[in-house]
């Protein structure tokens, strides 16, 4: 009968039925369960106790969006919200701010007592968050921050709400202010921005004219063959000169005159026949002696009847002729070469009036820019003072927190106890798996490898009601194999 119950093989290394006898285990093991419970317990409640709550105070501000929407209004917000914000919050959370407010709300008394200045700052700008709201829209997926939320944490309900408020009001402060003076900061550097624009404009269009006025031959002339004029008044030199030249060999003519006068001639070949013939004392030498001076005296006579003043003031008139025509020659040919040397650097000129023109436009471009901006700026800083550009606007105030946000007591409280439970149940395991008590036929014949007999049973009155519910020690009777 007994091997009825039995004849299967063993299974398992003696641990088939671990499970089956969990309960005996864990009745065996019990104190290695409560004492850990215990101690969770003692420890949650521990923990209850001594854990200082912490108080969380906040505040919700929107993005409150332009009143106004237009291309002008379009740029007046050109820094996003979450660089402003972010901006504020550097300087909201500065050392100076956070001295200033744990000075005020008398913060952190023991921790400045224990801990530097410096460590109980870091603490009071870790509590302090600035958490952004974001929402997305359906034609953009870029998300748009819309609302800030400002969350103080500390240890009293009362401080916490005045901690935020203080910072809301600076947050708020700081951005109404920060937009009114970067709008005007803005409109003060376009407006020196366009003076001096403006000014370089006006400097290049004087050295354009200026270049052109000096230039002006170059420039006019257009790069054409320059002809010369000054052949005609050679002409008219080249004849002055000749006709003075014919009135001074006419008044050399008249003034030697006696020598080739005819009467003169004939006188004087008379006078050589009558001293070829004759002595000069001879009549008829002497006779032709008196002939030649009267040719002589008359020839004179006829030299002082020509007109030399006539003469010597057409020579007079043409020299004043000739010099003037050599000054307007050379005042000609003193324009000409000026005008040569304009035209080689006419395209010198050109290029440097070329470059000055492209500065030009180049700056005009950007004085038109910048006065778009300007009156950009302009509008936003009416727009500020108005307030009808993009701002932050407080919809919930902070308010003193009626219960804290840490600890949750009900939640350590489970956590110590099942902690404990949990660590009870794993020492018990451990412990069973370490010694591997024999519990049950199975696993002795898994242990020695042989099929026991017969099992007897070890009744003990004191745990009747133990055994009823399965529970009990076994000592098989093992029978060597058949």
């Amino acid at each position: 009968m007994n091997e009825a119950g039995y004849g299967e093989e063993p299974t398992g290394q003696g641990f088939g039925g671990l499970f089956t006898q969990l309960p005996t285990i864990l009745w065996e093991r019990k104190w290695w369960i409560i004492i850990p419970s215990v101690l969770g317990i003692v420890a949650a409640i521990a923990a209850t106790v001594l854990i200082e709550p912490l108080y969380k105070s906040d505040a919700l501000m929107i993005v409150q969006a332009p009143q106004v929407q237009g291309e002008v209004f379009d740029q007046l917000n050109n820094e996003v919200i979450d660089q402003r914000i972010a901006r504020i919050r550097e300087e909201v959370t500065s050392r100076p701010n956070l001295v200033s407010l744990i000075e005020r709300h008398r913060l952190y008394v023991d921790e400045r007592q224990s801990q530097p200045l410096s460590a109980v700052i870091e603490k009071m700008r870790e509590n302090i968050e600035l958490t952004p709201t974001r929402a997305t829209a359906p034609s953009n997926r870029d998300a748009e921050t819309i609302a800030f939320q400002l969350s103080f944490f500390y240890e009293e309900a009362q401080p916490s709400q005045a901690v935020a408020q203080d910072l809301m009001d600076s947050i708020i402060e700081l951005d109404a202010s920060g937009n009114v003076e970067q709008a005007t900061n803005t409109v003060q550097f376009l407006t020196d921005q366009s003076a001096e624009l403006e000014t370089r404009i006006n400097e290049i269009e004087t050295q354009i004219a200026e270049i052109s006025a000096r230039n002006g031959g170059a420039l006019a002339g257009g790069g054409g063959i320059v002809s010369s004029g000054t052949g005609s008044y050679d002409v008219q030199i080249a004849a002055l000169q000749r006709e003075n030249s014919e009135l001074v060999a006419q008044r050399n003519r008249a003034l030697s005159a006696d020598q080739r006068d005819p009467g003169v001639l004939a006188a004087e070949a008379a006078l050589a026949n009558a001293r070829a013939t004759y002595s000069e004392s001879h009549p008829d030498v002497v006779l032709a002696k008196q002939r030649l001076a009267e040719a002589r005296q008359l020839a004179k006579q006829n030299v002082q009847l020509l007109p030399f003043d006539a003469i010597d003031r057409q020579i007079s008139f043409n020299n004043t002729q000739i010099a003037q025509l050599r000054a307007v020659k050379a005042q000609e040919q003193a324009q000409l070469n000026s005008r040569l040397a304009a035209q080689s650097r006419a395209p010198l000129v050109q290029q440097q009036i070329t470059s000055l023109q492209q500065d030009l436009s180049g700056l005009n471009s950007q004085y038109q820019n910048v006065q778009v901006r300007l009156t950009q700026a302009r509008a936003g800083v009416k727009a500020e003072d108005e307030q009808i550009a993009e701002r932050l606007t407080v919809v919930e105030a902070p308010i003193v927190p009626d219960t804290p946000v840490w600890p949750n007591r009900l939640l350590i409280f489970a956590l110590c106890v099942g902690g404990g439970l949990i660590l009870g149940g794993v020492l018990a395991m451990a412990i069973e798996l370490l010694f591997r008590p024999i519990r049950d036929p199975d696993s002795l014949g898994g242990i020695v490898g042989e099929k026991p007999l017969a099992v007897v049973p070890i009744i003990d009155e004191r745990k009747t009601a133990a055994t009823k519910r399965g529970f009990g020690r076994f000592i098989p009777a093992i029978a060597g194999r058949r």
